[in-house]
């Protein structure tokens, strides 16, 4: 059971109804959002995956970058470059990646939120608007209490499943083309640790772009 401190229970108490996961977006047309998780946890260092920034660049795709505090530290400088740019956002995918912030007290969920927020604003100079569960497990009170900082919760519309162990770069561009739809919040990985997404990406967007889809990072598409 999640501890709330006094201070917590008044401001959830406050909060408007409006607690919910985003999953995807209005859109008119066949428009998606990229996104893209760069995880790091605690003893497991991480890297942006240099192919699909470079696939990214290459076909002037903008994309969303979920990425841990310790993961925008460790890559400091790439994140600062590819944030300057108008194709790439940064957001919050909390300090350091645990799988269930569901059991964590009020106080750590929140320095989960805070101290990937100030990494964040250290590299790109902007404070994220948005924030992305580990693995997707939260609460209700979890989710109310990071909706409480004012950042806006966005998972993803449907599994890319990029990283499973030994999967198929035809297999994952077969899948994510049978399933895209107008509106859908893509997700993929980016630290390293998945590579078959690294291989079917561009082949993946020249499709997309042939089907008629264009793409939107999260903070054109949501209000």
């Amino acid at each position: 059971m999640l501890r709330l401190g006094a201070a917590l229970v008044c401001l959830l108490a406050a909060l408007p109804a409006r607690a919910e996961i985003v999953t995807r977006f209005p859109a008119a047309g066949k428009v998606v959002a990229l996104t893209f998780d760069g995880c790091e946890g605690k003893g497991k260092p991480a890297w942006l995956d240099p192919a699909i920034v470079a696939a990214l660049e290459r076909e002037g795709v903008p994309a969303t970058l979920f990425v841990t505090g310790l993961f925008a530290r460790r890559n400091a400088a790439e994140l600062a470059r590819l944030a300057a740019s108008p194709l790439i956002e940064v957001e919050n995918h909390s300090w350091d990646h645990p799988q269930h912030m569901e059991r964590l007290t009020a106080e750590q969920a929140l320095a989960q939120v805070a101290d990937a927020d100030a990494a964040i604003a250290a590299v790109t100079g902007r404070v994220p608007r948005f924030f992305r569960f580990p693995a997707g497990h939260y609460d209700a009170a979890t989710l109310a209490a990071v909706e409480g900082t004012g950042h806006r919760v966005v998972h993803w519309s449907w599994e890319s499943g990029d990283p499973s162990p030994g999967l198929d770069p035809a297999r994952l561009k077969s899948w994510v083309l049978s399933k895209a739809r107008g509106g859908d919040i893509l997700i993929f990985h980016i630290n390293g640790r998945a590579p078959a997404t690294a291989r079917a990406l561009p082949e993946m967007l020249a499709e997309l772009k042939r089907r008629g889809f264009t793409f939107v990072r999260l903070d054109q598409a949501l209000p």
